[in-house]
């Protein structure tokens, strides 16, 4: 079964839906308390475009995101466009946990790395990569997030991004996060499929999948590897409205992408149980 599949056929228990769409207001991600900062002379001809888009501009979405701390936990299929558009777009700071190493199989769709780079360290990789796209970020290689250690990490970042492959490290993400009261950009890809939405402490991973609700691994379903990439630019792009202030993150939403027919669409989840914004 693929992820819009199982979206679609949970029951409450699993992905309580609604027949409109909730509306929720945006929260604040700048948790760290760091003032928005001013664009050096090379900056602002490095990110000419987008200054150029009106709502990117009047937001000051811009200074916002070069005041960001980003976490990103997976540097792989979905981790790899998450990390080189947020580095191109000019997050301040990201720091990147992964403690798994390059192999051949990956390289199809986890186009941060080459073959020169197998059996090295992931995260280590996709930091020099990211220093590589944007000298202006300021990047750090971290091993994998252990629950043990995960709301401690998590607590230091304005956003988290969860491009795991498994619910284990997913709900250990969300515990944190929800614990910390930190934003978090999920996502999710399989075979032709593909799941993303925007997580906060009053509606979180374990309201949409209270038990695991694993898809098998790459390893064992196979991906096409466009697939993860076009989710990882997704929750990419979830991740620059939410840093920025613009838009309408996907709050309370699930954005769900089938390859094969082409078809994306936007499912609204269940917003009766959603807590109040702290």
């Amino acid at each position: 079964m693929n992820l819009e599949a199982q979206a679609e056929v949970a029951k409450p228990g699993n992905v309580p839906l609604l027949a409109g769409a909730a509306r929720i207001t945006l929260l604040a991600v700048n948790s760290t308390g760091t003032p928005p900062l001013s664009l050096t002379r090379s900056e602002l001809r490095r990110y000419s475009r987008p200054l150029l888009v009106p709502e990117w501009h009047e937001a000051a979405a811009q200074e916002r995101l070069k005041a960001s701390r980003v976490l990103v936990v997976g540097a792989g299929g979905l981790g790899g466009p998450v990390i080189s558009q947020l580095a191109g777009a000019g997050a301040g700071h990201l720091s990147i946990a992964d403690g798994d190493t390059v192999s051949l199989s990956n390289l199809h769709r986890q186009t941060l790395f080459g073959v020169a780079d197998v059996g090295r360290s992931k995260s280590a990789v996709a930091c020099a990569r990211a220093q590589q796209l944007n000298p202006h970020v300021s990047v750090s290689a971290l091993p994998a997030l252990t629950p043990a250690g995960a709301l401690e990490l998590v607590a230091g970042y304005d956003l988290v991004i969860d491009a795991t492959d498994n619910f284990e490290t997913r709900y250990a993400i969300a515990d944190a996060c929800t614990a910390a009261g930190r934003t978090w950009v999920w996502g999710a890809a399989s075979g032709t499929s593909g799941l993303v939405s925007v997580f906060d402490a009053r509606f979180g991973l374990r309201d949409v999948f209270p038990v695991p609700n694993d898809t098998d691994s790459c390893a064992e379903a196979g991906v096409i590897g466009p697939v993860p990439n076009i989710v990882g630019g997704m929750m990419a792009l979830e991740a620059l409205k939410v840093l920025g202030g613009v838009g309408q993150p996907l709050y309370g939403r699930l954005w769900t992408f089938e390859a094969l027919s082409g078809r994306s669409r936007i499912v609204s989840l269940n917003a009766s149980s959603m807590k109040p914004a702290p």
